[in-house]
Parts: structure tokens; sequence; C-alpha cells
């Protein structure tokens, strides 16, 4: 079965140089199915001003991209929208008026700090800030889940549920979500309401951990409770990561009763069947 990346950046983002066409050659070499972009749109007062997000060049280059590799590979163009409540109005507003493929919520702050920054972490230990991440995961699950009953879907996707766990293997050398498990399991149950679909990402696999974001433990759970999909993605910021680690999540979902792939193409979903 052909694999679809759903997580990656290119030079339109602010922390990737990655030329678009390079990614696509990637995913092709790989014999991928497909690939979407997935650029940040960074919407954080501190971060906008360094966003480099331009929706008229990002359109026209994937634009050129599906005219370049027509009938080689699926080129979609989504958007990683970072999760900041008091933002919400500016980030419905800026949906509303741009067309995606694929649209993930992710979090990539805990307690209103940044998570990448070591300062942040200076005051806390690996289970409380584990759990700081998880509860604002938490909340932009449930607020997707009220939007979703107002409006209808608004995001896709939920990104790295676990992310927390990348930084605390970084500055303390361990990871440990077990102590946040009856968060987690609010979070899948928000994820089934609000018909949010969570990642698995392998960029774990190359940063010194063993395992995705979320790991074997959480797929099986979301099983249990009812999920029956998920989507993949690399979260490639160079075009040698594109598709890495992706027969390896593959392998795990139907390990953990999870039988389906989600791939997004208009913002709608279709189901590919994991053998």
């Amino acid at each position: 079965m052909k694999l679809y990346d759903q997580h990656l950046h290119s030079r339109f983002s602010i922390d990737s140089k990655a030329e678009p066409a390079a990614n696509v050659r990637r995913a092709v070499d790989l014999g991928l199915a497909g690939l979407t972009f997935t650029e940040h749109f960074d919407t954080h007062p501190d971060d906008w001003t360094k966003c480099v997000y331009d929706d008229r060049a990002y359109s026209t280059e994937i634009d050129g991209l599906r005219q370049r590799f027509a009938g080689t590979i699926v080129v979609g163009k989504g958007i990683e929208v970072c999760y900041q409540p008091e933002r919400m109005t500016f980030i419905l507003d800026f949906l509303d008026r741009h067309e995606f493929d694929l649209v993930i919520l992710s979090v990539h702050y805990f307690g209103g700090r940044p998570i990448h920054h070591r300062r942040e972490w200076s005051d806390v230990d690996v289970a409380t800030g584990t759990r700081r991440y998880l509860e604002t995961v938490l909340d932009a699950a449930r607020t997707a889940a009220s939007l979703t009953a107002t409006r209808g879907r608004v995001f896709d996707v939920l990104g790295h549920l676990d992310l927390a766990k990348r930084y605390t293997q970084r500055f303390f050398g361990d990871f440990d979500v077990s102590g946040g498990q009856d968060l987690i399991d609010d979070i899948l149950r928000a994820c089934i309401d609000a018909d949010l679909t969570p990642e698995i990402n392998t960029s774990t696999l190359r940063q010194n951990l063993d395992e995705t974001m979320p790991g074997p433990h959480t797929v099986r759970r979301y099983a249990e409770l009812g999920g029956t999909c998920m989507s993949l993605g690399s979260d490639a910021h160079r075009a040698e990561d594109v598709g890495a680690g992706l027969d390896h999540g593959a392998a795990m979902l139907p390990d953990g009763g999870i039988e389906n792939l989600a791939v997004f193409k208009n913002r709608q979903r279709t189901l590919i069947p994991l053998g």
C-alpha cells in the first residue's frame, strides 16, 4: 500500500528552508502516493511578526507542483494552525477566507509558555510540564468539539498529541506521558466529539526517542474509545526527512486496532484500509 505524508514543511514556514519541489521529488523517490504541505500559521502575538506564511505565493507554488507532477503523485495544500485560544476569532476568519485540503490543529505552548524554549522549563519537571501541555491540548480539542457542534468541522487533524515528550527528552533526557493518561483519554474523547483525526507524527523517531507521537498505548486506547482512523505525518522540515517513519506508523496502527488511514483532500476525509 502506498502511503501519504500529511505533515511537512518548506520555506513557507519560518523554521524550514526546504524547497517545495525537493520535498515532492523525495516523496516520488520513496514511492509515496501523496504528500500534503502543512505550513506553519504562527498565531501567537510574539510569533506573528516572524510568521512567513504567504497564502498567495504558497498557493501559486502548490498549483505549479500539481501541474509539474500530475499523474505521478498527489500534492496537497494544508496548514498547521498554532492553537491560541485568545486568537480564535482571527484564526476562524482566516480559515473562512482561504482554501485548504487539510487543516491541522497543533499545540506548541503549555500553560501560555512556548514549549520549545528551554528557559520555560526552568521551574517545572517532566511530569508537571507534560501535564500542563496535555491540559492545553485538551482545551484545544474541546474548543474544536464546540466549534464542530455549532458550525461543522473547523479542524481536520490534531497534530502531535503528546509533543511534550520531544522536549522533555531533549531537555531532561527522559519522557513519560503515563502520568497524564486521564488527560489523554479526555483528549481522545474530545477528538471523537470534534470529528478531529489524531495524527501519528513520526518525527520523534529521528530525534532520540523510540516511539511516535503518540505512541502505541495511545493508539490502542483511541481504538478502545471508538476511534477508527488516524493520519500519518513525518513533520519533515528538510527534504531528506519527507516520508521518514511512515512505514513504522502504518504498521503500528492495525496492531493497535486502528484499521484505516485518514487522507484529506478539499477538507474531505477518505479512509484507506490498512492491511
